[in-house]
């Protein structure tokens, strides 16, 4: 599977409709967007915890309401093209999503937001097996897959050397996580990871997915050795050079 990060955010602005919309007309097979929690509980799409990288004005998305929020110009910054783009919610993300397709909706905030998340999964008229929910946090995996333990969810980890020139977390640790966690797998960036060590995961009966790679020859390493899906900037030319 080819995974859209953030949208087609190589050639839009990221985590906006239109950045989604051009992932699926180039033919990615699920979109990948970052949520958060507004003041009065909505839940938008946007990967920092301020406003500022994107909309030129500074205020944390948790400490302000999505009336002020939706006022926000998040286009500009990318081009004059894209002026007028605004925050979407995730109802209207969810409204993009073709039959078949899927979202990983990564979670940027904590364990409060599972229940509104539930909720808007409900209402969308989705199938269960398109929206994967995917976060750094520990608890916050947890959290999903005892609430609703029927979607699929993902730990997401970068890996690190140490002092001792090994790599953390090391195989130990992503089994022990996975497991306490109740997570279907793992999703890590494709820094420091090898082949050995995927198949370690993957006979352990967990998944394997890798971000965030634009790369070709990179993307077709990673296939061969295992890897369920590829998350990237430029959906449409992975697509067109990997022959899927």
């Amino acid at each position: 599977m080819i995974v859209a990060h953030r949208g087609a955010s190589r050639h839009a602005p990221e985590n906006t409709i239109p950045a989604f919309l051009l992932a699926w007309e180039s033919g990615a097979d699920a979109i990948e967007g970052d949520f958060r929690l507004t003041k009065d509980g909505a839940i938008v799409c946007i990967h920092d915890k301020t406003t500022a990288r994107v909309a030129g004005r500074d205020l944390v998305v948790r400490d302000t309401d999505l009336a002020t929020l939706r006022r926000l110009d998040v286009g500009t910054w990318f081009g004059k093209a894209w002026t007028g783009t605004t925050i979407p919610v995730i109802a209207e993300v969810f409204h993009t999503i073709p039959p078949g397709k899927k979202l990983y909706c990564e979670i940027k905030c904590g364990t409060e937001i599972i229940p509104p998340l539930l909720e808007e999964i409900e209402q969308s008229g989705l199938e269960t097996m398109q929206v994967v929910v995917i976060s750094f946090k520990k608890a916050v995996i947890r959290a999903l897959k005892s609430a609703a333990p029927q979607y699929r969810a993902f730990w997401l980890s970068d890996f690190k050397g140490d002092t001792s020139g090994g790599v953390v977390p090391s195989l130990s640790a992503i089994v022990d996580t996975l497991a306490w966690t109740g997570a279907d797998g793992l999703s890590s960036s494709y820094r420091l990871i090898d082949e050995s060590t995927i198949a370690a995961i993957r006979a352990e009966g967990y998944e394997y997915h890798v971000w965030t790679i634009d790369d070709v020859v990179r993307a077709r390493t990673f296939m061969q050795w295992g890897a369920q899906s590829i998350t990237t900037n430029d959906p449409g030319r992975l697509k067109q050079h990997m022959g899927r």
